[in-house]
């Protein structure tokens, strides 16, 4: 005996999907880059990726392709908002804001946006899995989906010189970077780049997600490597920035929703 025949199924188009918004105006582009700035930074303070005032995100300006959107320097990234940001040109000088840029990080961002006209975010911060891989000289390996996205796209910066604070050591690091999406700077931290804020911001969390990983599965024993054929396959199909921005739609609803001050 059948029961009551079942609801037909909804047409896909019906169904909402996030995807990259389009924007009327410059204005526009720039609010939402904006927002997003805020956001991330918020994120990363309450994921505390900050240590004192070290780390930035960096966002191009959609019009003026030479400046840069980036947190104010000494302000706890929880408490940024949209009026708190500040753009500088690729000197670090201050166009529009009310407070100064941490020039020695700002130096690194601005060389590595320079060399990158596609990327639009650079995301750097002295987070703890970060930093303990990068003391160790090593690169991810494949032993995770997530750690799969990375695969052959991120590098190591061999070298270690103090703070940055010259345009030289700036070119040099976007040099190690080359078109990858993130670079491991040896005794220093994870640097990430994406054509959104959101897709930077993604791929931080997620490689400092998979250097907590790869550190703890190590103390524990021998990891077992995803082969290369398989690693290869799931970075193609993991591993673009549209795939980032699309998972890091959950956590910009989150703060957008929990902290809507940052929007001011």
């Amino acid at each position: 005996m059948h029961g009551p025949t079942p609801p037909l199924p909804l047409p896909t188009d019906r169904l909402r999907f996030a995807m990259p918004p389009m924007h009327e105006s410059l204005d526009d582009e720039r609010r939402h880059r904006k927002e997003r700035l805020a956001g991330a930074l918020r994120l990363f303070g309450r994921l505390g990726f900050e240590d004192g005032v070290s780390g930035h995100i960096t966002a191009r300006d959609p019009e003026y392709s030479d400046c840069f959107w980036v947190n104010p320097f000494g302000m706890p990234f929880k408490h940024v908002t949209v009026s708190d940001l500040v753009m500088a040109n690729e000197d670090g000088q201050v166009i529009e804001g009310r407070y100064h840029v941490n020039q020695a990080a700002f130096t690194v961002h601005a060389q590595v946006h320079a060399a990158r006209p596609d990327v639009v975010a650079v995301a750097h911060c002295h987070s703890v899995h970060g930093r303990a891989l990068s003391a160790l000289g090593d690169l991810l390996d494949p032993i995770t989906q997530e750690s799969c996205a990375f695969y052959e796209d991120h590098a190591l910066y061999d070298a270690y010189s103090g703070v940055a604070v010259d345009a030289e050591e700036g070119r040099r690091i976007a040099s190690g970077l080359g078109t990858r999406k993130a670079l491991v700077l040896r005794n220093h931290g994870l640097l990430t780049v994406g054509d959104s804020v959101d897709a930077a911001a993604w791929w931080f969390l997620s490689m400092e997600r998979s250097c907590q990983v790869q550190l703890t599965a190590c103390a524990a024993g021998r990891p077992v490597l995803i082969d290369h054929k398989q690693a290869v396959a799931t970075r193609e199909q993991l591993g673009g920035d549209l795939v980032a921005w699309i998972n890091y739609q959950p956590l910009w609803q989150d703060i957008s929703r929990s902290e809507p001050d940052l929007l001011s």
